[in-house]
């Protein structure tokens, strides 16, 4: 019997799944104790034939492939945890790359009591070739993109609001339940509001590293960050008391630019004021871009990561605001 089961929703993930896969192979956790349940939207490329391959030349890593019929994310990990069998439960990703200690730290964490649900930091890395790929795991990785998401950038443990690929204890779901297959994305904050409000702690220990690949075009990126924007509304409309600065100030900012677009058709000082508006936030974009170039010695950057900043800002800001009108879920 298993203690550890590592659940992984996936779907056409073929250029990356073998690296999950080699990465949970090399953890530093006993290799017996590890099942590996990944919940597959029936995927379209040679993902399962990677993962067949891979479990025929390492027959001592327990794997399972099961049907995730209904192709979301939710329902992929609701799935994953009633066929699973571990005391721990992992949530992993389908392009995640595990650090070798990762499983062997969140028990640590877990055993000693350190929180309910613990998970620890990305390392963002691009996910794709060429300068806009680089500038876009910049972005992802940066506090003017991402805001007070420590997940993404913090150096000391501290109790949170959220993480990502996390770890707990099979009871956590038995008393606050599984994720809600109604939300299509965010997921994992609504998970974790219930774990804070059922009393428990999210703890974010930055000695629990994975790499995280971003998407690799800006259409990618707008269409991810539509997505976080528009179902963080629905989430907002029943946790309002959830809502943070960082989420506020985008949807905040594309309406105020909308509003002074349409006051300056007939008044010289919106235009004056959407003027200032447009110059200081490239003013800050610029900023951001010059000081990562100089960070990391990459001087595409002080295009690219403000053009990704950018398209995280308005599509996040813009999905939300049309996300917000009708009723809660």
């Amino acid at each position: 019997m298993p203690n550890v089961s590592v659940i992984v929703p996936c779907y056409n993930e073929q250029a990356t799944i073998q690296m999950l896969l080699d990465a949970l192979y090399h953890q530093t956790y006993s290799r017996q104790e590890i099942e590996i349940i990944i919940a597959d939207g029936l995927s379209t490329d040679r993902t399962r034939s990677v993962i067949a391959e891979f479990h025929q030349s390492h027959p001592d890593l327990d794997i399972r492939v099961i049907d995730n019929a209904r192709q979301t994310i939710p329902a992929a990990l609701n799935r994953g945890i009633e066929a699973s069998r571990g005391q721990y439960l992992i949530r992993l990703d389908g392009h995640s790359v595990p650090y070798p200690e990762y499983v062997e730290r969140c028990l640590s964490n877990l055993e000693k009591g350190a929180g309910d649900n613990v998970g620890g930091v990305w390392e963002i890395r691009p996910g794709g070739a060429g300068w806009l790929a680089r500038g876009i795991a910049m972005a992802a990785a940066h506090p003017l993109g991402v805001g007070d998401a420590r997940y993404r950038y913090a150096d000391q443990p501290a109790a949170v609001d959220t993480v990502p690929f996390f770890a707990f204890r099979r009871e956590l779901v038995e008393r606050i339940g599984g994720y809600d297959e109604t939300l299509l994305t965010n997921e994992d904050y609504e998970f974790n509001v219930r774990v804070r409000q059922s009393g428990g702690v999210v703890w974010l220990d930055p000695a629990i590293r994975a790499v995280y690949f971003a998407r690799g075009t800006l259409g990618g990126l707008a269409r991810q960050y539509w997505r976080y924007g528009y179902w963080k509304a629905k989430m907002l409309r029943r946790y309002p008391e959830t809502l943070r600065w960082r989420q506020a100030l985008p949807p905040v900012f594309v309406a105020s630019l909308a509003a002074l677009l349409v006051l300056s058709i007939g008044l010289p000082l919106a235009r004056w004021l959407l003027a200032a508006e447009i110059a200081l936030y490239g003013l800050v974009l610029t900023a951001a871009g010059v000081h990562s170039a100089i960070k990391r010695r990459d001087p595409s950057l002080v295009i690219g990561a403000p053009l990704a900043i950018a398209v995280m800002h308005f599509t996040w800001g813009a999905a939300l605001i049309w996300g917000l009108p009708g009723k809660a879920q």
